[in-house]
């Protein structure tokens, strides 16, 4: 069940979220077990032979690859019967858990996580595709599965007699790791799984198990529209251009404004598309000399949500909050944030205010001056601007300041970034660090034909550590943002007679560049994102775990941004750029001048970015500390109203308003969690000055405590404990301030 919860997770959330099939059939109660459709023990197994038999979700995937998904028989009309059949055979695992006699480790928390390999298998297959190919067939199904996933979640922690046992485990833990007869991670899984179901509301009556589960049923069914209304307004709207209006545009974004026009029907020779994807949309934003199309295509991108009134998602986040207000009071909580950061590392709404708003009054003090830097800029030049510089206005004066003051322009140094270019720096870093290698696989079809498949390796004896799926291009039915997920988790706790390659992952990386008609160039945010990405993706597969539970990603929400953000580093150093950043055309290695003009630069613009991720963090704390949120509640008014009151600096809005705030209202995951990533980056500066510190960023010894401490501990050890056994003491928050530029 692990690896399935990480891809929903993530999938959905960093964004922090094809085939033709024919319609899967209308969902009926009887229809959520597979076998309820029949009425005799005949016709059940009859009907559960034909499902796998006509099912690849349910068949054995021994004969591909590495086991990988057999992707290239597998559509839409798959996953309803094949989900059907998977939480049939996950229930009666936890039910055969319930009513063993046998009371040992193995036999109740080892069981435990073995449990619902066939749910976990199927769900993985199925998270993915909702993400990266929710074609309108699949959204049907995602849409009618929704309640009936949560009604198992909820069933799966209340299992007659299940919450016993875990209990009885968790109350021996102490004095089974005294005698020395559990691990410290056998005790750490025990602790896990109890609290989990703690959180699931094991606790309550009756009366409010049902409701907790129908509120968890009706979230779910609202996060799921959320989600499909961004996507919807993504993928329908689109703003057609002339060349003469992209004017100011850099060759490589007109080259993918044109693909873009192609991709979409619009093949007329002078015709270009600017779509939402961030990778088209923010460089329009920083180079179209149009005012008037700026504003047009901003207003667009920061209405997403909320274009269309059969999409609104400002009432489907009301709703959603008042809910979880609920869920919360169920659990002895007076709002949200208290029950969210409960199991955090920062334990209190009060601990990620504090950090946020000493944060945010830095930042507002840099933003402040870069707007008298552009202001200045205007005036030298003469120029006045209608209403002063607004939100569409920022990025592209902005990059006219950069250019002034710091004689540095991004798209010069795009022809340096490549994404092949890109991606092999990131290999290389990998194999400097860790040891890994990557082997190309053309002959493995994914699910779509721009995913590259590639073997991971290690060692003299290349060791096969994982399997990596790269998807990197935008297009329709794919959710906006970038993500890690799996599609199988590392575990080392196999059934009895399972092939070993069952406990190696399965790791896939998306992301939404803009594919160009030749080479694509990145950005050298759009490359730290394939870094930060690429660094989430070595937490799973650099994955040293006994149990699934405790593998990978699967940490305290809080922590689970340190690795990603590590790895970003990397990308920025003169090292690794002077070695991969070569131009497209003619191999020219990127030239020092221009590495030091960048260098120079890096710091501008700072204090507009922290504002536009540390205003979302303020928000997202403050919408759900409310503890009631009556009738006449407005979410629009209340953004509003706080942003005025918090000083939001002119001319800049929040990274994701609510109506396409996918991290809050397309899954819990990261709801009164948006401020992890700026926690997480206390924790990333601290943790890469330890490889400064040593004067080699590729240092060995540094690396290997890393490996070990940041990458392969998953949730084995409380991540407290892990900073402090790489670092040797607590976070200090100076790298991370200095780093900004706001010590």
């Amino acid at each position: 069940m692990r690896a399935w919860s990480v891809a929903i997770q993530l999938v959905t959330t960093r964004a922090f979220q094809t085939t033709k099939a024919f319609r899967p059939r209308a969902l009926t109660p009887a229809l959520t077990s597979a076998l309820s459709v029949s009425t005799t023990a005949t016709d059940n197994m009859c009907k559960t032979t034909a499902i796998s038999e006509g099912n690849p979700l349910l068949q054995s995937w021994a004969s591909q690859p590495f086991h990988l998904p057999p992707f290239e028989e597998i559509n839409p009309s798959h996953f309803q019967p094949a989900l059907e059949a998977a939480m049939e055979a996950h229930i009666a695992d936890l039910e055969a858990i319930a009513s063993s006699t046998d009371n040992d480790f193995d036999s109740i928390l080892g069981a435990y996580d073995r449990a619902g390999s066939l749910y976990s298998k199927v769900g993985s297959v199925y998270g993915n595709y909702i993400s990266s190919l929710n074609t309108p067939d699949m959204q049907e199904v995602q849409s009618a599965m929704a309640p009936i996933l949560s009604r198992h979640r909820t069933k799966c922690y209340n299992i007659p007699g299940l919450f016993e046992k875990v209990t009885s485990m968790y109350d021996i833990r102490e004095e089974m790791a005294n005698k020395g007869e559990w691990t410290a991670e056998q005790v750490r899984l025990a602790e896990r799984v109890y609290t989990a179901f703690v959180r699931m509301g094991v606790k309550l009556n009756e009366e409010e198990k049902k409701e907790y589960g129908d509120i968890q049923v009706e979230l779910a069914t609202l996060q799921t529209k959320f989600m499909q209304n961004i996507l919807k307004d993504e993928e329908t709207w689109k703003m057609v251009i002339s060349a003469e209006d992209m004017a100011g545009c850099p060759e490589d974004l007109v080259a993918a404004a044109r693909q873009a026009a192609i991709d979409r029907g619009h093949e007329g020779e002078d015709e270009y598309v600017i779509t939402l994807g961030r990778s088209l949309v923010e460089p329009f934003l920083t180079y179209s000399t149009r005012r008037d199309l700026r504003k047009k295509a901003f207003d667009a991108w920061t209405s997403r949500g909320e274009l269309s009134e059969e999409r609104d998602n400002l009432s489907i986040a009301t709703k959603i909050l008042r809910l979880r207000k609920r869920q919360a009071n169920l659990m002895g909580h007076t709002t949200f944030s208290n029950f969210q950061t409960e199991d955090t590392m920062a334990q209190t709404p009060e601990n990620v205010m504090n950090l946020c708003m000493d944060v945010w009054e830095r930042a507002k003090e840099a933003a402040n001056k870069e707007r008298a830097m552009m202001e200045s800029f205007l005036s030298d030049k003469g120029d006045e601007l209608e209403g002063g510089i607004q939100p569409w206005d920022w990025r592209f004066y902005a990059e006219q300041v950069r250019q002034a003051n710091f004689n540095f322009d991004e798209s010069e140094l795009k022809p340096y970034l490549s994404l092949d270019a890109v991606t092999n720096a990131a290999f290389d870093v990998s194999n400097k660090l860790y040891g890994l290698k990557y082997v190309k696989r053309d002959d493995i079809k994914a699910y779509h034909k721009d995913v590259n498949v590639y073997e991971v390796r290690r060692g003299d004896e290349d060791e096969l550590v994982a399997i990596f799926l790269h998807d990197n291009f935008s297009r329709a039915h794919k959710s906006s943002g970038a993500w890690m997920s799996e599609y199988r988790t590392q575990t080392k706790n196999l059934p009895a007679g399972a092939d070993p390659i069952e406990g190696i992952p399965i790791v896939s990386n998306n992301n939404n560049f803009a594919k160009g008609s030749g080479a694509t160039l990145l950005s050298s945010d759009d490359s730290t994102t394939l870094f930060h990405e690429f660094g989430h993706g070595h937490h799973g597969m650099l994955s040293d775990a006994t149990y699934e539970y405790l593998a990978s990603t699967s940490v305290l929400k809080d922590f689970v941004e340190l690795p990603s953000q590590l790895m970003e580093h990397w990308f920025e150093e003169p090292v690794v750029l002077k070695e991969h950043a070569k131009h497209y055309k003619t191999g020219e290695v990127v030239p020092d001048e221009l590495l030091a003009r960048l260098k120079a630069a890096s710091l501008f613009n700072e204090g507009f970015a922290t504002v536009e991720y540390t205003a979302c963090a303020l928000l997202d704390m403050a919408v759900h500390s409310l503890s009631e949120y009556g009738e006449d509640f407005d979410l629009s008014a209340f953004e509003k109203k706080y942003l005025v009151e918090i000083g939001m600096p002119q001319g800049i809005v929040m990274r994701h308003r609510p109506a396409h705030f996918a991290h809050l209202f397309a899954s819990s995951s990261y709801a009164s969690g948006y401020y992890v990533y700026q926690w997480a980056q206390v924790l990333d500066n601290d943790v890469f000055a330890a490889f400064q510190e040593t004067g080699d960023v590729f240092d060995a010894a540094t690396a290997e405590r890393c490996r070990r401490f940041i990458y392969s501990a998953g949730n084995t050890v409380a991540p407290q404990d892990l900073f402090k056994a790489f670092r040797g003491r607590d976070p200090d928050t100076s790298f991370f301030l200095k780093n900004k530029g706001m010590a």
